[in-house]
């Protein structure tokens, strides 16, 4: 049976030799994973982590290391910026919906300052300089800048605005090659090393063991074709990434991805979810997505973004992962960037974490109709677009979207177009039901016994919008749980 359909769970009856064993075993050596190692093992705990590959790191060390922290934190003092727990979830709340889970926000939120304290304890390096230009990542080593959207519109109406994208330092970084999600993992990784955490590497789990009471008591994983039952005397702890690399999950639950899958690693194949699913375990948010945006951010704030129907349908200001969502979801991936040649040299010539987003304009002309015409928009579209937004900019003023008075201005002429259409990519959000406590939830309701989850395997407290951080930081919130709750058995 095991053989023709392995994610089928295997009973502890049936498990002739148990080939390791520990008190937590912990599939998956990201950031989810090694958070709930380090607080595991702190917990008295024998810890063991199963890692697919042949290292440490997961799609966290390849991220730009965002975590998404707030209500007060440090670094946010000490460079001038006030936040509550209270303003924070006013903004998650907003952005992350529809359907955010508001219990588990509540707790993030209330947890966020313990938590950047707890980063900084374990070596985790954050410098004491705020970017405050718009883009993807900052290209420079500093430590904090809006990460959500929250400055712009509409989010900044519905709480007051406050940078909560905390970077961990290093220079030298790389957009999707070497990011400060390096710098976020390393110091962990040490710290769980010091703690006697063991990890075995090319390990990749197959199904899980459960008792005859139903709990769940260890997992079956391959190790160079070897199938090897480990035990876990207190708790299993999944961690093992989304299902953006799982075609038939990604055609059955998020289709919009269907080709377009953008985790930083191919590992993340969902197989955590249906090895969960295959005992009874409950789902949320399967459907939700991040989305990247191909496009410049120094550009997009300097024109404006319109449709396939010449129309606008986003403020530029905003953060792009919105924009993505906005493109890909709701405006059939039709995106054009309508700017003039001014605004685009001085786009281009701004410092950027991604300038090989900037492409050449497809179309070029002297007026907005000939533009028009040889985009083959239907005719006056564009033209009544943009006489709306020059009518209010030329007053510094976007009635229509609420883009910042600062990088509203009339766009002139020779007036370009860059074609953006199909420049999206991007991952899955939903996974395994959990409680704050980052126990597995079964679809009766209840906590599967010995069973835990953190990271993107489970719906953390993203539902259908994005914040860059959010990510890396309820991975590593709720990883911590994950670990605390796994060694108390």
């Amino acid at each position: 049976m095991a053989e023709a359909n392995p994610i089928r769970p295997q009973s502890a009856a049936s498990v002739e030799t148990w080939h390791r064993e520990a008190d937590v075993v912990i599939a998956g050596y990201g950031i989810a994973g090694v958070s709930a190692a380090i607080e595991a093992a702190r917990a008295g705990a024998e810890v063991l982590v199963l890692e697919r590959t042949s290292g440490w790191g997961g799609a966290a060390a390849l991220a730009g290391g965002f975590i998404y922290l707030g209500g007060g934190t440090p670094l946010q003092k000490a460079l001038g910026f006030e936040d509550t727990p209270e303003n924070m979830k006013a903004f998650m709340m907003a952005a992350l919906g529809p359907g955010a889970d508001e219990e588990k926000i509540t707790d993030y939120c209330n947890g966020s300052v313990d938590h950047y304290n707890w980063l900084v304890d374990n070596g985790v390096p954050f410098k004491e300089s705020f970017y405050g230009q718009p883009g993807w990542e900052t290209p420079f080593d500093d430590g904090l800048m809006y990460s959500g959207g929250e400055n712009a519109a509409p989010f900044k109406e519905i709480a007051t605005p406050a940078p909560r994208g905390h970077i961990p330092q290093m220079s030298d970084k790389r957009t999707g090659e070497k990011g400060g999600g390096y710098m976020l993992m390393k110091p962990l990784v040490e710290t769980a090393e010091k703690l006697g955490v063991r990890a075995e590497y090319d390990m990749r789990v197959q199904r899980l063991v459960v008792d005859d009471t139903g709990r769940v008591v260890g997992i079956v994983a391959k190790q160079y074709g070897k199938e090897l039952a480990i035990r876990a005397r207190r708790g299993v702890v999944l961690a093992t990434g989304s299902f953006a690399y799982n075609k038939e999950m990604v055609q059955s639950f998020a289709p919009r991805l269907i080709g377009r899958p953008g985790a930083a690693i191919e590992e993340h194949d969902g197989k955590a979810i249906r090895m969960a699913q295959a005992i009874g375990a409950d789902l949320a948010h399967m459907d939700a997505t991040e989305v990247a945006f191909f496009g410049d951010p120094q550009l997009m704030v300097r024109g404006i973004l319109v449709n396939g129907r010449g129309q606008r349908y986003v403020n530029e200001d905003t953060y792009p992962g919105r924009i993505g969502q906005e493109t890909l979801l709701r405006n059939e991936n039709q995106a054009y960037l309508i700017i003039d040649e001014a605004a685009y040299e001085e786009g281009c010539a701004a410092t950027s974490s991604t300038p090989f987003f900037r492409f050449q304009p497809k179309w070029v002309a002297e007026t907005v109709e000939e533009l028009e015409s040889d985009m083959g928009l239907p005719a006056g579209t564009l033209q009544a677009t943009v006489e709306v937004y020059n009518r209010h900019a030329e007053n510094g003023e976007d009635p229509v979207l609420g883009t910042k008075p600062e990088w509203v201005k009339p766009i002139g002429t020779p007036i370009a177009a860059l074609d953006l259409r199909n420049c999206t990519a991007g991952f899955t959000l939903g996974g395994l039901r959990t409680t704050i406590d980052s126990e597995v939830l079964h679809v009766s309701g209840e906590p599967i016994p010995g069973l835990f989850a953190a990271g993107r395997c489970t719906a953390g407290v993203c539902a259908g919008g994005y914040a860059s951080g959010t990510s890396l930081g309820d991975g590593s919130f709720y990883g911590r749980r994950a670990g605390i709750s796994a060694a108390k058995g």
